[in-house]
């Protein structure tokens, strides 16, 4: 019998309705707007899958709440610095909570893009060429003398993003040297880091790596098409401004090569449970890995639960396996 792309991502755990599951959203970052929505739409899935979950911000009474009563698993549905910068599942983990997603260490390097590329090119992944320029720097060499070195070594068009951050908050493409000082201005406004790395162009596409107990396995890619050709934080959020197609228009071979390059970033990483990898996929079908999220969006313009429709999986069974197999881990 011919298998369905259901089978082919098929759930291996059966997510206990006995678990109480609490999700974290909302945080004080940039994207607290879209954390919230995520957190909502997960909460919702894990109720119609049957499970008791409840929603809670991460604030002064969250420690309290989780020493009084701690839930059986933590889902962090909180975007930015708060929920994938480590510190908060390193909280978690003082204090015995077991949640979904990869731990404290794994965590700070995927925030921390320059750290997270200099690991992907020390492993063979392909990604851009790039520059981490710190504001202070950027100020005590001479930004002039800077932009020009940096305009020499990598050439045009540039990318311009904060080295720690998410939602394309800050974020901007740079195709003439004339707009490279106000993109550098506008990126630290955003963070004290600027990540600035050779602009590649091609297709944009996102892949979420998920493991339900059978190994991280690549769901379907996802196809970026931002209406202004920039994917930036109204594209992403806003209902009418992005184009997706799922699975992306690649030919078979390509999308092989895609989706193996996604594990591997995903392992090279060291990550757990699910990750989203967002790549590049130029003229000649080579993929280029920009950066790994690992506390991927989940609402309703999402690339993951985009990819898990695509897939043939049921959104809340997945999460509600996710969270099954956290609780397994608890010490």
């Amino acid at each position: 019998m011919a298998s369905t792309a259901a089978d082919r991502y098929a759930v291996t755990d059966s997510a206990a309705t006995d678990l109480r599951v609490l999700v974290l959203a909302g945080g004080l970052s940039y994207e607290r707007d879209v954390s919230l929505r995520s957190g909502r739409r997960v909460l919702d899935a894990l109720r119609a899958a049957g499970m008791d979950a409840e929603q809670r911000d991460a604030d002064v009474t969250l420690l309290p709440a989780l020493m009084a009563d701690p839930p059986d698993a933590v889902v962090i549905a909180l975007h930015g610095a708060t929920g994938e910068d480590g510190s908060l599942r390193g909280v978690l983990d003082l204090c015995g909570v077991p949640y979904v997603g990869c731990d404290a260490r794994a965590s700070r390097l995927a925030w921390d893009k320059p750290s997270a590329k200099a690991v992907l090119r020390e492993a063979g992944i392909p990604t851009p060429d790039w520059v981490a320029l710190p504001h202070d720097r950027f100020s005590e060499l001479g930004a002039v003398a800077v932009l020009d070195r940096i305009v020499d070594r990598l050439g045009l068009p540039l990318m311009v993003k904060p080295a720690q951050g998410g939602s394309g908050l800050g974020a901007a493409v740079v195709r003439d040297a004339a707009s490279l000082p106000a993109a550098m201005v506008g990126c630290f406004a955003y963070d004290p880091t600027a990540l600035v790395e050779r602009y590649v162009p091609g297709m944009d596409v996102a892949v979420s790596v998920v493991d339900q107990g059978d190994g991280p396995r690549a769901l379907p890619a996802v196809e970026i098409v931002p209406r202004n050709g920039v994917y930036d934080y109204a594209a992403r959020y806003t209902a009418g401004r992005t184009t997706w197609h799922t699975p992306a228009r690649l030919a078979p071979a390509v999308a092989a090569e895609v989706a193996e390059v996604a594990l591997a970033a995903h392992t090279a990483l060291g990550l757990r449970d699910l990750s989203r990898v967002d790549l590049i996929v130029d003229a000649a079908g080579r993929p280029h890995v920009l950066e790994v999220n690992v506390s991927p969006g989940m609402t309703e313009t999402s690339l993951l639960p985009l990819a898990v429709q695509a897939a043939g999986l049921d959104f809340g069974r997945m999460v509600g396996t996710l969270v099954a197999r956290a609780a397994a881990r608890r010490p």
